[in-house]
């Protein structure tokens, strides 16, 4: 059993059980339910904006502890003050160390956010709204195409939007009408091991009219301005940013050079 198998395996126990202690009439009740979804699509759109999607992360199960001190509110903040265009926020816990209240907490910022998870059920997608997010994460390696687009139609119906994520070309059927923001993960999910080449050769193979984001693997200006030679919009970057001592001022820096002429 590969590590993706594993968190799969332990995300259906763990969905169970959470469908037990919150029923969704509750999560309905929940103050952000309701709240005017943000668009991360219109904001990767805008090239005014940096296109750098911020992710807050605190490990990771290839990486052990990348940075277990750092306050949500602080770093998310200083993200959206010095140029994200939407942030992510990891509510994984067991194998990334995240949490709903991590969100809840990131949603004091006015742009996009992205509950990044492993998402398996549409209870999850009812907690991604009442927690605060407007996008959420699909990752075609553990589920079906029709699972793919029968997640998608439920989280367009609470005006979600949805990334869905790709690692290898077989997933390329995965796409629907449903998923406009198509990321391509440049780290294998089961190895680990970052192909950039590879993703740029996949990127060549999404259909037009859907929003490119290139995810992992990213860990400077060049790999950005590359992407974008090849018609990506959007940049999730975490653990270039995460595993300094202070990931608000790396930010800050890498920014600076990328506005840099």
């Amino acid at each position: 059993m590969n590590i993706l198998d594993e968190i799969i395996e332990h995300k259906r126990t763990e969905v169970a059980e959470r469908k037990k202690q919150t029923p969704v009439s509750e999560l309905e009740k929940q103050p952000f339910f309701n709240r005017p979804v943000l668009s991360l699509a219109q904001f990767l759109l805008d090239d005014t904006k940096t296109g750098i999607i911020a992710e807050f992360k605190r490990k990771s199960p290839s990486k052990g502890i990348i940075n277990g001190a750092a306050d949500v509110v602080e770093v998310t903040s200083a993200y959206a003050k010095f140029g994200a265009s939407g942030l992510s926020v990891l509510t994984d816990e067991q194998f990334f160390g995240g949490s709903t209240a991590d969100l809840i907490k990131a949603r004091v910022n006015q742009i996009p956010i992205l509950r990044k998870d492993f998402m398996i059920d549409e209870y999850q997608i009812v907690e991604a709204r009442a927690m605060g997010a407007d996008v959420i994460l699909l990752i075609a390696a553990c589920l079906t195409p029709a699972e793919v687009k029968r997640l998608a139609s439920f989280a367009a119906s609470l005006q979600l939007e949805v990334l869905l994520e790709l690692h290898a070309e077989e997933e390329l059927e995965h796409i629907c009408d449903e998923t406009k923001l198509v990321g391509i993960n440049n780290r294998n999910l089961k190895t680990f091991e970052v192909d950039i080449d590879r993703s740029l050769r996949m990127a060549e193979k999404i259909p037009a009219g859907k929003i490119k984001i290139a995810e992992s693997g990213i860990s400077s200006v060049a790999n950005i301005r590359l992407f974008k030679e090849h018609d990506f919009r959007g940049f999730l970057i975490g653990e270039n940013f995460m595993k300094e001592a202070k990931p608000a001022e790396a930010f800050h820096k890498f920014i600076a050079q990328l506005e840099a002429k």
